[in-house]
């Protein structure tokens, strides 16, 4: 009898590491952005995440815990300024995976060293990608942003139900689409109505670009401007534009706003300049405000949308009197990233909204 319960006891023990070894093996096909079909974990472990804002959209699907190394660009750049990493010092501890920034190559074999069940990458095509998982072995799930500084995209949309699907996070993402578009429908709905006649005209400026620039870096489709339905001085064109004084000017823009990212070489441009800037209308009124840089290795999406509402706020302020800026932007962050960290953002760049020009 004795005997027999031992071997009733090792055929289950058996059944139970065939059956836990079968669920490590399980698979799931799912596509990218790019529409390629891979193979993928059931149950993803480790992760790494290349190129720019692949990290970001990790850490907004709660895969934190998941991530096993990063890029040195994720180490070395200060963490102000990208709310995902401020949020997760230790991240910069977690071995390094490749350079990184926007045209750095990853590192198959230091990738090879931290084991992930899966690579997650960012701006990279068909071939880049089917070479990278050939060279490590290892599924690479290509996802995408959409247009640069955009927060509000069906590219976006895409690759977090993407993201959320192979991370087993589809709630998470489900929440984080929907947060999004709940948002921009609110900004959207208070500001449609207004006729055009009635709203001040809009430039903004020190927009970077592959490094910092000054008042004439500016952009024809804002996305926080076409949040609020703005009247942008950039009309009929589209991209990023520099823009000349002699334009700046002709426009003379009822209310300026200046990417606080950069606002430092604005103020050494006025001390050369004076005449120029004693010259708009914006400057002589007191109508200069600051904003917060949200293109920071890709765009900060939650930053942008702190953005939209403070402009929201400075054109409309009658439309926006039921919300608290400052409680809002603290809400965002913490919805994205998990924690509030907004006193960091302003201690570094000041808290946004009109600027004491007479200061400079």
């Amino acid at each position: 009898m004795k005997k027999l319960v031992k071997v009733i006891l090792i055929i289950i023990f058996l059944i139970g590491v065939f059956f836990s070894d079968s669920k490590a093996l399980e698979v799931k096909t799912i596509k990218d952005t790019l529409g390629r079909s891979i193979q993928i974990p059931r149950e993803v472990g480790g992760i790494v995440a290349i190129g720019p804002g692949a990290l970001r959209l990790v850490i907004f699907l709660g895969g934190f815990e998941k991530v096993v190394g990063v890029e040195q660009a994720e180490r070395d750049w200060s963490p102000v300024g990208r709310p995902y990493r401020m949020a997760y010092p230790k991240l910069s501890e977690l071995p390094i995976v490749g350079l990184g920034g926007p045209d750095s190559n990853p590192n198959p074999e230091a990738i090879l060293k931290v084991n992930p069940d899966l690579i997650l990458v960012t701006y990279m095509n068909r071939e880049q990608a089917d070479i990278l998982q050939y060279r490590t072995g290892k599924p690479v799930l290509v996802l995408s942003y959409g247009a640069m500084g955009n927060f509000y995209s069906e590219e976006l949309f895409q690759s977090f139900s993407i993201g959320g699907e192979a991370l087993n996070q589809k709630r998470r993402a489900e929440e984080v689409i929907t947060y999004i578009k709940m948002n921009m429908e609110t900004l959207q709905k208070r500001t449609k109505d207004i006729p055009e006649e009635k709203k001040p005209y809009v430039y903004v400026g020190a927009l970077g670009l592959k490094g910092g620039h000054g008042i004439e870096s500016t952009e024809c489709e804002f996305p926080p401007f076409l949040a609020v339905n703005a009247r942008n001085v950039m009309k009929d064109c589209r991209g990023h534009r520099f823009v000349d004084r002699e334009f700046l000017l002709k426009a003379d823009p009822d209310i300026l706003f200046l990417d606080l990212g950069n606002l430092h070489l604005v103020k050494q441009d006025y001390k050369r300049q004076k005449a120029f800037y004693h010259s708009l209308k914006a400057f002589k009124r007191g109508e200069v405000y600051g904003i917060f840089p949200f293109n920071y290795y890709a765009t900060n999406v939650e930053t942008a949308m702190v953005d939209s509402y403070l402009i929201a706020q400075i054109l409309y302020p009658k439309r926006f009197l039921d919300i608290d800026f400052e409680v809002k932007a603290r809400e965002i962050y913490r919805f994205f990233v998990g924690k509030d960290v907004f006193d960091g953002l302003k201690e570094k760049y000041g808290k946004g909204g009109r600027l004491d020009t007479s200061q400079w």
